[in-house]
């Protein structure tokens, strides 16, 4: 009998952090969910802003009265409350699905380094996220902004604040979608996932209003969308927190999931 010989597995040390986030960006951008959630962002950032630009500047110029407590930017970028919904699940999912179809197996068996591997998820996500973030919100500025300057509302990006809350937009859906991938790889299961993405966003904010007046005061600006929206403010809400703060809020309920899930990636079979 002639004995059969196998060639050694390649070190987990040869397979290269670049190759990996090569082949993570592949299954980004193979896969329907990310198209699918991407167009429902598109519409919702630019449609829904345009609508709602329209509505206010239709009030204003019945109204120009209250044009002194309005604020255009947080007008325009109005759909990025919706595209939140999107970016979350499609930070969810970008995750959560491979555990769904078992097909982590065999990601982990190409990838034994578990932490890098889920780095390199992490990063191509947000990294992707953030680009297209940034052209929906300057794109919802440019094509919503025209609308409002003839009740005198719009305002130009060198104007102060302005550029901040432009950028901040799209560093308020990175943010988010930061949040729903670490919920993903945390909780590994998609339906869970997303009801944890949206008690965390949504259900929290409805729970603290049933607080006693004076608890709920001090908790509720450091609630996701409370606190991250103030980047996107031209006049932040009295007693908020600041648009830089807020925003390291927000950016913070992601980290702390994204963490808790790289140190538990290691301790839980597949």
């Amino acid at each position: 009998m002639t004995a059969t010989t196998f060639a050694p597995a390649p070190p987990a040390t040869s397979i290269g952090f670049t190759n990996v986030l090569r082949s993570e960006w592949t299954k980004l951008r193979s896969v329907r969910s990310t198209y699918w959630t991407a167009a429902v962002a598109v519409v919702a950032s630019l449609l829904v802003g345009v609508l709602v630009t329209i509505q206010q500047e239709h009030d204003l110029v019945r109204h120009p009265d209250s044009l002194g407590g309005f604020d255009p930017v947080m007008t325009v970028l109005t759909g990025f409350f919706l595209a939140q919904v999107a970016v979350g699940a499609l930070g969810v999912m970008t995750i959560s699905s491979e555990y769904g179809t078992g097909m982590i197996r065999a990601t982990l068996g190409a990838v034994p380094q578990r932490r890098a591997l889920l780095a390199a998820k992490g990063l191509v996500f947000i990294v992707t996220v953030l680009v297209v973030a940034e052209i929906l919100s300057f794109g919802a500025f440019a094509i919503s902004m025209p609308i409002l300057h003839p009740s005198g509302a719009g305002v130009a990006l060198g104007d102060p604040g302005v550029f901040r809350a432009v950028f901040g937009g799209g560093l308020y859906l990175t943010a988010v979608g930061l949040l729903g991938f670490g919920l993903g790889a945390l909780v590994r299961h998609t339906a869970g996932a997303l009801s944890a993405f949206f008690g965390i966003m949504f259900a929290s904010t409805a729970l603290v209003d049933l607080l006693p007046t004076n608890w709920r005061n001090d908790i509720i600006n450091y609630m996701p969308i409370n606190a991250g929206s103030q980047i996107m403010t031209l006049q932040p809400t009295n007693g908020a927190l600041s648009p830089w703060h807020g925003l390291l809020v927000l950016t913070c309920y992601g980290v702390v999931a994204t963490a808790a899930a790289l140190v538990l990636i290691s301790r839980r079979d597949a």
